[in-house]
């Protein structure tokens, strides 16, 4: 359980996915239980290699605090996982259609080709996700006005044509000093910090990048707030990406400061729940900015 940002196509005996969910479910002739590792920090399971008596738990640090969720089907244990771990609300009803998406749309000229091909085929399609390429320079919280001149314009267009839109972002923010979201993060300290207390840099699709620290409530609103550049644009769900955190020039080290809730921690404990913070700060953004119900995805 470590996520992790690879190329290789994500097959049966693949070691490392984007997102760590430390549950499984043990079906037996007789019943069936579940087990939920409740452990952030890189973990590892044994389930009968090393002996078919016993599962083996293992973690880098933490407690070894797990849970045995019983019921008497399948369905039940499920139920009783998410009654701990918490469900999901009702979705949109739009949000139940066919999405289109991909990594290649260049322009407001490429999406609205695929709208209206779609059309014309009369193949139903609810909705188009727009991909980094949308930004100016990678980004987040910002449009290219060479490509995408009239933004809104764009998704006004594809909303009278029944189809609605999803924007990409990341979590990786340019060093820019030009650039507001930059700007704003580093003088009220929203960044994840080295052990020497300076901000920790990496690179991700806009370059140099830093990280925000979404483990502290006061980034989480910040970010939450930010989500307003694109509601008020017409945009109608977000697609949080690039969240494990991914970043270009090798791993954040464990030792990268970061915070979770009121206390200090590292990337070593909050790697695994960094995308899942970062979705959090973006459900209440949209809540808050909408009042209705947030359409959120998370790689």
């Amino acid at each position: 359980n470590w996520n992790s940002d690879l190329p290789q196509a994500h097959t049966e005996d693949f070691h490392a996915l984007y997102k760590s969910i430390p549950f499984l479910i043990c079906l037996r002739k007789d019943c069936v239980y579940g087990l939920f590792f409740d452990n952030t920090f890189h973990s590892y399971l044994n389930l009968g290699k090393e002996s078919e008596e016993y599962f083996c738990y293992g973690a880098d640090d933490g407690n070894l605090d797990y849970y045995i969720l019983g019921g008497e089907t399948m369905a039940e244990v499920i139920k009783n996982y998410t009654y701990l771990t918490g469900r999901t609300p009702l979705p949109q009803l739009w949000t139940l259609g066919y999405h289109q998406s991909r990594w290649g749309y260049t322009s407001a000229k490429d999406i609205m080709e695929i709208a209206e091909k779609y059309r014309k085929l009369q193949i139903p399609c609810d909705v188009i996700h727009l991909d980094i390429d949308y930004m100016d320079g990678y980004r987040v919280f910002t449009t290219n006005s060479e490509t995408f001149p009239d933004f809104p314009g764009l998704i006004r267009e594809l909303g009278d044509m029944g189809v609605k839109a999803v924007t990409i972002i990341d979590p990786g923010v340019k060093v820019d000093p030009n650039y507001q979201v930059y700007r704003q993060g580093l003088k009220e300290d929203y960044f994840c910090k080295t052990p020497e207390q300076l901000v920790y840099v990496n690179e991700v699709w806009p370059g140099d990048s830093v990280y925000p620290d979404f483990g502290a409530p006061r980034v989480r609103r910040w970010w939450a707030g930010l989500q307003r550049f694109l509601t008020e644009k017409g945009v109608s769900g977000v697609w949080n990406d690039m969240n494990e955190p991914a970043s270009f020039r090798g791993p954040l080290p464990d030792n990268v400061l970061m915070t979770d809730e009121d206390r200090v921690a590292t990337h070593g404990e909050m790697h695994n729940v960094y995308g899942h913070n970062m979705s959090r700060a973006a459900f209440e953004g949209w809540k808050e900015a909408t009042g209705q119900r947030p359409f959120v995805i998370t790689r």
